[in-house]
């Protein structure tokens, strides 16, 4: 309702502009922002996460109220592109990120003093600014498992060579010291939504539309791929830069819950379909992470094919070897795969897919914390991540035997969640992976999906595609800067929808 109300009065505006004959001047107002980019390095890329809960209210889950209770958070520590602003006057500049995935502006305070964090970065400065507004009311801001708190205040937001004027932003007074220790930005400029913004304030960038800074409610993003220039990409709000792509853009529309979340269909690996995402699953579009985060089932497979490092799950083989047979013999008797493991016992709900608990399980292990036990949730996630894998070998007509071994391989390469997967340097053998969006396939070369990270003087290689399990009936993807930097971005706020044409 928000997003309407603003709209219709730009609409209005313009409307009576035009009419008084004074808005051709400002017709094609546009605001370009370079982006630097950073090396990225093994620590930072080990160390980054990326996380989503579901929340639901009362027994009855279904699909329409979980859609709303979606929250998605990551730890920025794989951030690769930043750009300075100014807040203030005279401005104080802070190096921050561009994210489409969150909705608040918020930097370092000089009220942080309890913080070593906030030593390490440039911090805001109320006292030094003339266009400073006290509003004090506290802020709390998602961060990775945790939050950033601070208190909410007012003043000017420089923005390339634009002013945006007493724009609400965050002063953090509080930073976690190892989540921020080894970041090269210091804040975050949110590009998402005012529904998912804290305390519902208003976004830069509607305040941007608003204050007639840019005419057009659309922005576009291009990352360059030459990992030798200077400049690491460009955002230009207001408009498109027509070198920046090939051909013409397609468009799919935004999902109302406040990111900019789009469906995508089929996930092709080489020539072979996944299958989950056939009938469409919800993907957001992310310049504030570097990866492509899907959910394991597929990003299994994944790993299998491009020849990634892996997690080794007993508990997967376990499950496997004990009722690989009475699987298969219910798939090909036609009974519904979602009421298998119900059936055989494993699972005591029923008429689900739920891998949310392998995570858990792969993390505690990983961690060395506990000893895994075989409780009914962590066999019953397995069970049903091999009764889809299996599923998919029918419908190749493969043969039981060697859908049995196949299976058995994905047992091995589970993506670690506490770690990002290796893989060899030597990329012209691997396949493709691509993405169907609006009917029409995005390819990823493995020159473009392999991630190239520098450590200890020498060149590793890790796969861009990262776990993610938000709920067995939603599975959520996260498209990151490994598919932006392959396809040009048009977010379409005045029409909500997003648009992706191959970069030049």
């Amino acid at each position: 309702m928000k997003i309407k109300v603003l709209l219709a009065a730009l609409l209005i505006w313009n409307l009576c502009t035009s009419a008084f004959g004074f808005n051709n001047a400002s017709a094609n107002n546009t605001m370009r922002i370079g982006l630097k980019r950073r090396n990225l390095d093994i620590h930072s890329m080990k160390a980054a996460r990326i996380y989503s809960k579901h929340h639901h209210k009362g027994s009855n889950m279904n699909l329409g109220a979980l859609r709303d209770e979606i929250v998605y958070v990551k730890n920025y520590m794989d951030v690769q592109y930043f750009a300075e602003i100014g807040i203030g006057s005279p401005p104080q500049h802070f190096a921050v990120v561009f994210d489409t995935a969150s909705s608040n502006l918020w930097v370092p305070s000089s009220k942080c003093i309890f913080s070593i964090a906030c030593y390490l970065r440039s911090k805001y400065r109320s006292r030094l600014s003339t266009t400073y507004t006290k509003l004090g009311n506290p802020s709390k801001i998602p961060f990775g498992t945790r939050s950033v708190r601070g208190l909410f205040s007012q003043d000017n937001v420089k923005v390339g060579s634009s002013v945006i004027n007493q724009q609400v932003f965050t002063e953090v007074t509080r930073e976690e010291f190892f989540t921020f220790l080894s970041a090269r930005y210091d804040g975050v400029l949110g590009l998402g939504f005012q529904d998912v913004a804290a305390e519902r304030v208003t976004p830069v960038w509607y305040n941007m539309l608003l204050q007639r800074i840019v005419t057009q409610p659309i922005f576009s993003l291009w990352l360059n791929r030459d990992p030798k220039s200077r400049l690491g990409g460009e955002i230009l709000f207001g408009g498109v830069d027509s070198t920046h792509f090939r051909g013409q853009h397609t468009y799919v529309p935004v999902a109302q819950n406040g990111y900019w979340e789009i469906e995508i269909g089929d996930v092709v690996i080489g020539n072979n379909s996944t299958g989950l995402c056939k009938g469409g699953c919800p993907a957001i579009v992310d310049t504030g992470t570097s990866f492509l985060a899907g959910p394991t089932t597929i990003l299994t497979q994944i790993n299998h094919a491009i020849g990634a490092e892996g997690f080794v799950s007993m508990e997967c083989k376990t499950v496997f070897s004990n009722y690989g047979n009475m699987i298969w013999e219910n798939l090909v008797s036609g009974l519904q795969p979602e009421r298998i493991c119900h059936r055989i016992g494993i699972c005591t709900r029923n008429g689900t897919f739920d891998v949310s608990h392998v995570e858990e399980k792969m993390v505690a292990r990983s961690s060395k914390l506990e000893k895994l036990p075989n409780d009914e949730s962590g066999l019953c996630s397995f069970c049903e991540m091999t009764v889809f894998w299996m599923q998919v070998e029918l419908r190749k007509e493969t043969t039981k035997e060697k859908a049995f071994e196949y299976v058995n391989q994905l047992c091995e390469k589970l993506p670690d969640p506490r770690g990002k997967s290796y893989i060899n340097c030597d990329v012209f053998s691997l396949p493709h992976i691509t993405i169907t969006i609006g009917n029409k396939p995005f390819p990823l070369s493995p020159d473009q999906y392999v991630i190239r990270v520098e450590d200890n003087h020498d060149t590793r290689c890790l796969s861009g595609f990262t776990a993610l399990d938000v709920h067995p009936r939603r599975p959520l993807w996260v498209l990151g800067d490994v598919f932006l930097r392959a396809y040009h971005t048009i977010f379409d706020f005045g029409n909500l929808q997003v648009g992706f044409a191959e970069s030049a």
